[in-house]
């Protein structure tokens, strides 16, 4: 009797227990999720990539590319210790900064680190290249990112820092318009605005900071300052007009040389033309030319004398009579203006 008393309870426990085990059973039975041996790197301990020797995968969630190369770059980081090399990854939409400090423009992109030099990986994501990329060494043959290209330069500092800024707005941009449900454009016209009074009040810090430093001149030092200026300028407008009346002197002097050259000029011809009269006049055949003329300009008076007259002796010579040589004198008189006359013409 007293089984049967206990026959139905014991029934009813084990029911439990089963309804018990059915709900736990998959919690209980589930494997507890295995750790990561990939380190994420943040804007906070990037710097750890400085020393030893690293791999670096930047990715985003949303990009497939980068969910195909996961598990293998998981692979690669439980190999690590083996081949001592540590491997990390960063999310460029929760770190923009680091992205702009590595200067990411596609994804995914792989970086190798040691001892603080940087270079690119850009073969695939696949466990054996990135295996023979660090066993191999060939990052040996890979150039370096040195000077301002280098991660820890202070230009891609500044980068970082405008990533880093155009990412908060983003993530602004996404709460008015996802969460709020504001229109896109409002949410342009308030980074708009906001923009121009960023600027002004920048503006106006800088005009602040320039007066608090600036140091003014005294007055008198000032007053003195603007009287020597005033006095240069007086100056320099003298020598430019003492320069201006040289060069009207010089001028007017030059203009008086080409006018006597000119005369000069003019008067030399006539020069000439008496020269050449004078040396006509001594030459030898043109004193036989006048004798010539004077002979035949005498012949007809010759004729009337002689006709009107007896003939004188021949050991006696007949004189010149005045009507004679005044004749001659005229004859004379008029070739030479007739020379003097073709001379200036010629």
């Amino acid at each position: 009797m007293a089984g049967g008393h206990w026959g139905p309870l014991l029934t009813a426990l084990l029911a439990a227990q089963v309804a018990a085990a059915a709900e736990g059973g998959p919690e209980q039975a589930a494997l507890p999720e295995e750790r990561s041996w990939v380190r994420p790197m943040t804007a906070s301990n990037w710097t750890l990539v400085m020393e030893g020797e690293w791999m670096l995968k930047f990715y985003a969630p949303w990009c497939p590319s980068c969910q195909q190369t996961d598990s293998e770059w998981e692979t690669f980081a439980k190999n690590g210790e083996i081949l001592q090399i540590s491997v990390g990854k960063v999310d460029v939409i929760q770190e923009p900064g680091l992205s702009g400090r590595f200067f990411v423009t596609t994804l995914p992109a792989f970086f190798h680190a040691k001892d603080g030099i940087f270079r690119r990986y850009r073969g695939p994501g696949v466990y054996e290249d990135l295996q023979n990329y660090i066993l191999e060494k060939k990052w040996q043959s890979v150039e370096p990112l040195t000077g301002w290209k280098s991660p820890a330069s202070l230009t891609m500092s500044g980068m970082a820092g405008l990533f880093s800024i155009s990412g908060k707005i983003w993530h602004l941009h996404n709460y008015f318009t996802v969460t709020l449900g504001i229109p896109a454009w409002c949410s342009y016209v308030f980074f708009v605005m906001a923009t121009l009074i960023f600027g002004l009040f920048m503006g106006l810090v800088l005009v602040v900071i320039s007066e608090c430093f600036y140091i003014p001149f005294p007055r008198h030092l000032s007053e003195r300052t603007e009287q020597t200026r005033r006095a240069e300028d007086a100056h320099k407008g003298e020598q430019l007009q003492d320069a201006e009346e040289e060069k009207d002197d010089s001028n007017e002097e030059e203009n008086k040389d080409s006018l006597v050259d000119d005369e000069d000029e003019k008067e030399d011809p006539g020069d000439e033309d008496e020269a050449e009269e004078d040396e006509d006049e001594d030459s030898p055949a043109a004193r036989v030319d006048e004798g010539r003329s004077d002979a035949q300009d005498q012949g007809p008076l010759r004729e009337v004398q002689e006709e009107g007259e007896p003939e004188p002796d021949e050991g006696v010579p007949a004189p010149a009579s005045p009507a004679d040589t005044e004749v001659a004198e005229d004859t004379l008189r008029q070739r030479r203006s007739q020379r003097a006359d073709k001379g200036p013409s010629a």
